[in-house]
């Protein structure tokens, strides 16, 4: 993983968590089971341009055929722990329990929403991730069902395009991003998008 990252003891709280992402940190940990977090500071960092956001043809034949309900906020704890559970592709997440317990109190707070794939009274897939000023960071993201995950992030970046958004951050890119316009800057470049945009008045989900 490139990048700075420094261990941190357990004083953490929901406004040093939004201070640290407003200057580009972000928290990890080493393992669901690990209960230290540490600071992630890239040195190449993975964005979406929201106006270069690309959704790939059959995805749109998908999305047409609405497979799912989309919902905006309405679990964000069972999106949270769906996403720290392991998955076919990862066989663990570095969601642990104090992450857990700083991201919903980010929700609490109006700072951190989850987008949802609802088939009936089934969650199928979803994303979470953390709003401050203009900019929205992507955590992550689980899928339950084919396409799941990928609509739910269709649907973010629709909400965050009407509300004026300026930045969607990735943390890193993966060739599944790419594929939606999802793209590495190094951090220098980065760190002038984020100021424009934490500067910005805190805009609503």
């Amino acid at each position: 993983m490139a990048g700075r990252r420094g261990r941190y003891y357990p004083a953490i709280t929901p406004d040093i968590l939004l201070r640290a992402y407003s200057i580009g940190l972000f928290p990890m940990a080493e393992s669901a089971d690990d209960p230290e977090i540490f600071w992630v500071e890239p040195e190449m960092r993975g964005i979406i341009p929201l106006d270069d956001f690309h959704v790939p043809k059959s995805l749109s034949k998908t999305i047409r055929k609405a497979p799912f309900e989309i919902r905006f906020d309405n679990a964000f704890d069972e999106v949270m722990g769906l996403c720290a559970e392991p998955a076919p592709d990862r066989t663990s997440t570095w969601i642990n329990g104090t992450i857990r317990q700083l991201y919903g109190e980010l929700h609490r707070m109006g700072h951190a929403h989850s987008v949802e794939a609802w088939d009936g009274d089934a969650l199928v897939g979803g994303l979470y991730g953390v709003s401050l000023g203009a900019a929205f960071f992507g955590e992550s993201m689980f899928s339950r069902r084919t396409d799941a995950s990928k609509i739910c992030l269709v649907h973010l970046v629709e909400r965050l395009r009407g509300n004026g958004f300026q930045l969607l951050d990735t943390q890193f890119t993966t060739d599944h991003l790419k594929t939606f316009g999802a793209v590495d800057i190094p951090k220098e470049e980065y760190l002038i998008l984020l100021r424009a945009a934490v500067d910005f008045p805190h805009l609503p989900f």
